[in-house]
Parts: C-alpha cells; sequence; structure tokens
C-alpha cells in the first residue's frame, strides 16, 4: 500500500539547530546590526520558508503582562506595516474612546520555537506599541527601554547590560493561582530544597524540559537547579544586552508556565504564594560597557568596583522608596520582603550581606557588576531596568548632609500602600515615566491594592492572589 504523504507539514526544527539559529539571531542584536537589513532578510525567509504558518507577535502591557498576537504569515507580510489592535482591552493602555493603537515588527527581536512547545509553524518577534500618530506609546515600558538604550550608545558608545536570576515556584494542578480562592492551600510537587533533587523528581523533569527550550531559543544557559523553598526553582542563562535580557525573562516565564502546564503543574511566580517558607526574587545584575570594557570594573576600586559603578549604587539607593513600587508591583511582593528569609529590604549595599538590597558580588574584569535584590520576579522587567538604568546615569546622588541618616539602617516599605503613597509624591518618579503614565501606572496599582486587606498579616489572602496582574484576567476586573 503507497504511504500517504502528511496532511500538514509545517515547520518542526530539532532543538540543536534551533539553539544555532536563535543564537545567530540574537548576535546580530548584540552587533547592532541595521534593522532594515535584518527587516529584509527576516521578510525574505518568511516568503521563502513555505513551512511557517504564522507569526506570534508579543507585547508586553504597563503592568507586565505578555500578550500574545498570532498573524497569519500571509497576511502579516502584507500588513507588517499597518497593524492596529483595541488598546483598551489591555489594562494600563488607551481608553475606549481612543482605543486603536498600532503595533510595530522589531525586526531584529526574532525567535525560532520549540514545536512542541509553541506548535509547529510558528515563530515569534517582538512588537513595539505605537499611538495612532505612529510615534511610540508612553505606557509601553519595552519601547521607554530600547529608546533610552539607544541615546546611551548614540551618545558615547555606552552599552548597558543585565541578566536576571529569576525564581519560581511549582505547584500541583492546572491553573493553580486561579484555583487559590477555592482551595486555598498551594501543593507543593517536591520538597527536596536547595540542589537536592533525584534525576525523576517531578521538579527536576520540569526543570530539565524548561531549560531545554530555553537552551533552544538562545538564551546561553548556565546554570539550573532547585531553590531553598520546597517546589522552588532557578534557571540561570547568560549576561546580554539589557533589551535583550528583558525579552528573555518574559519568554523565560512564558516558557516555564508553558511547560508546567504540559505537565499538568503550574509555574507561579508570586513573590511569596507560601508563608514560612523563602519568597521568589528576580535578582537584577546589571553593569555597563563600552568598546568591550566593563565600565563597572576597577581592580583599585572599593570591592573591585569603578567609581561609576559607586555613582550608579548611590542613586539608586537614594532612589529607593520612589522606586519601590516599580521593583514590587504587587501586594504579594511585600511579603517576600521579610528579614526572616534573606530579605534584601535594607536600603544599603554589601558585598556579602543578603539583607542588603543591593549586592556587589565577587567579580573581576569581565563579571564585575551590581546586583539590585529586591526586585520581585512579578516586575515589569522593562520598566525596572529603564529605571534602574537611568536612576544609575541621571538620578541624584544623597546630599552629603545626611551622612548621619545615610549610616542608619533604612527599610524598604513592607507594604503596598506605603510604597504607592511614596511613588506618588516622588518628583523623580514622575521625571521618569512622565505625569500620565506616573498617574496610570499608581492608579493600577492603587485598584488592586484596594481589593486586598492593608494588613498582611500571616496567611496569605484569597485576593492577593486573585488580582494580582499575572493571575486574574480582564473579566474579573470588569465585574467592579
Amino acid at each position: 500500500m503507497e504511504s500517504k504523504s502528511p496532511i500538514r507539514t509545517f515547520l518542526e526544527v530539532p532543538y540543536d539547530q534551533l539553539e544555532q539559529m536563535n543564537l545567530e539571531a540574537k548576535q546580530q542584536r548584540s552587533d547592532r546590526m541595521d534593522p532594515e537589513r535584518l527587516r529584509k532578510e527576516r521578510i525574505k525567509y518568511l516568503e521563502t520558508e513555505k513551512r511557517v504558518k504564522a507569526v506570534t507577535v508579543c507585547f508586553t502591557d504597563l503592568e507586565g503582562r505578555l500578550h500574545m498576537l498570532d498573524y497569519d504569515k500571509k497576511f502579516l507580510l502584507k500588513s507588517y506595516d499597518n497593524l492596529t489592535f483595541d488598546g483598551s482591552s489591555i489594562r494600563g493602555f488607551s481608553q475606549q474612546a481612543e482605543s486603536d493603537l498600532r503595533l510595530g515588527i522589531d525586526w531584529p527581536a526574532f525567535y525560532w520555537l520549540p514545536s512542541d512547545v509553541f506548535g509547529p509553524g510558528k515563530v515569534l518577534v517582538f512588537g513595539e506599541v505605537l499611538g495612532r500618530d505612529g510615534k511610540p506609546y508612553a505606557g509601553d515600558m519595552r519601547g521607554q527601554l530600547k529608546s533610552f538604550l539607544t541615546k546611551m550608545y548614540e551618545k558615547d558608545g555606552s552599552v548597558c547590560y543585565a541578566a536576571n536570576e529569576i525564581e519560581g515556584f511549582l505547584f500541583k494542578g492546572l491553573d493553580a493561582e486561579r484555583r487559590f480562592p477555592e482551595t486555598g492551600v498551594f501543593e507543593y510537587v517536591s520538597t527536596g530544597g536547595y540542589y537536592h533533587s533525584l534525576p525523576s523528581d517531578p521538579l527536576r523533569l520540569f526543570i530539565d524540559a524548561a531549560a531545554e527550550a530555553q537552551r533552544a531559543m538562545g538564551f546561553g544557559n548556565e546554570k539550573d537547579h532547585p531553590e531553598v523553598a520546597p517546589s522552588q526553582f532557578e534557571m540561570n542563562f547568560s549576561y546580554a544586552e539589557a533589551l535583550i535580557a528583558a525579552d528573555q525573562f518574559q519568554l523565560y516565564k512564558l516558557l516555564c508556565r508553558q511547560i508546567a502546564a504540559r505537565m499538568q503543574m503550574t509555574a507561579s511566580f508570586l513573590p511569596k504564594p507560601v508563608v514560612g517558607i523563602n519568597g521568589s526574587g528576580a535578582h537584577t545584575n546589571i553593569s555597563v560597557g563600552r568598546k568591550g570594557k566593563n565600565l563597572f570594573y576597577e581592580k583599585a576600586g572599593q570591592d573591585g568596583v569603578s567609581k561609576l559603578a559607586w555613582d550608579f549604587i548611590d542613586r539608586i539607593l537614594n532612589a529607593a522608596t520612589d522606586i519601590c513600587l516599580v521593583l514590587n508591583p504587587s501586594v504579594n511582593a511585600y511579603r517576600r520582603l521579610d528579614p526572616h528569609f534573606e530579605a534584601p529590604n535594607q536600603i544599603k549595599v554589601s558585598p556579602i550581606d543578603r539583607g542588603s538590597m543591593i549586592r556587589i558580588p565577587l567579580g573581576n574584569e569581565r563579571s564585575a557588576r551590581i546586583e539590585v535584590r529586591s526586585v520581585g520576579p512579578d516586575t515589569n522587567i522593562y520598566q525596572t531596568l529603564y529605571t534602574l538604568f537611568r536612576t544609575g546615569f541621571e538620578g541624584s546622588n544623597a546630599d552629603p548632609k545626611d551622612e548621619a541618616k545615610r549610616s542608619r539602617t533604612r527599610f524598604l516599605p513592607d507594604n503596598i500602600f506605603d510604597a504607592i503613597r511614596l511613588f506618588k509624591q516622588s518628583e523623580w518618579s514622575r521625571t521618569l515615566f512622565g505625569a500620565d503614565v506616573h498617574e496610570k501606572f499608581a492608579e493600577l496599582k492603587l485598584a488592586s491594592a484596594e481589593r486586598c486587606p492593608k494588613a498582611l498579616g500571616t496567611r496569605v489572602k484569597s485576593s492577593e492572589v486573585q488580582f494580582h496582574h499575572e493571575v486574574t484576567n480582564q473579566y474579573l476586573w470588569n465585574n467592579f
């Protein structure tokens, strides 16, 4: 009997080949290859690769949620310069009266996808949110970060680098966060703890699968392991230019959630889903380079870092309470800032004290950096990196007259209401984001906070999970 040809012949690329393709695309971005040249290359590829059926275009809203739109490839090739979407359906974007927003394509930010995770025949590219006039939309923090990084490079060749250590929890069952108001509990899949996980342990199997997908997408993984708390994980990937690092942050969480769901489990990036154990952070390592030289390194400098690095540290610490809401944007985030669990809630810097907001890791000419430890995994990473780099370069140093104040142990806010108040009062935060985005972001955070008890207490409340910006959906909010 004659064998039949397969009905579908959509693109499916082996993982080793995917890794090579994605690393090459990543290198093109790092080398700052002409975006117009890359646009032509990508379009030619899509036209000639008949096995690609759809292009997934991603963008991130003001609160940090990743949104994805799948476009038929043929339609996208005809219409990529005139894509629109309803911004009023996205919390924090445009109002209903002015709902239409445009969606540009950032052609260099192009990824080939593992077909067993995303389905065959798809590629992914990051989008740029534009206003009706075609100009960058102020509420698109990816666009704000990209614009700032471009200006820094054009000014004197400065390149901003970042790497995030993103922790999360793996819980039993699908949609464990959405079901929490009914169940009142998160069930661990493993209780092994730091480094202790058997090869066949569900947590280990999840980490292996997620790390494989990340490697295939060109992340450049370095270390994958269970973390301190039960069912907690962390997968580290290599340093990259800040916009690439931020895109990988979003894809990391997407991959983890998708792979966990395939295994009938839930990957959660709530900062503190369970009281009494360590929470999850997204320690953010940053540095600045120029012409291949690490400007944060100085062999003879205090703790091995340069004056520029110390100026960064000083300015970030000086603005710590102004920007705390950006780094920790949810009710649940303030449970993590608990000193009993290595919480980075002290507004100070230290090479060794992990309770400090900023740590200076041991480094050399290649790896010297500063580590901002008080970032939560549910932050809008584009907003956070934009805030940290711009504050580091442009923020004000503490007044030398305040030396007595600076020598005292000061703490970050321990609840979101205080963080919102300090953010709203801050002239620096208003300067960073502009009056409209500053006000809109504060309103979004207050709307969530007001649906939760003001005092955190010793039990995770259903409302702080139910109304968390990464968990809830538009339908639920529309009931208010």
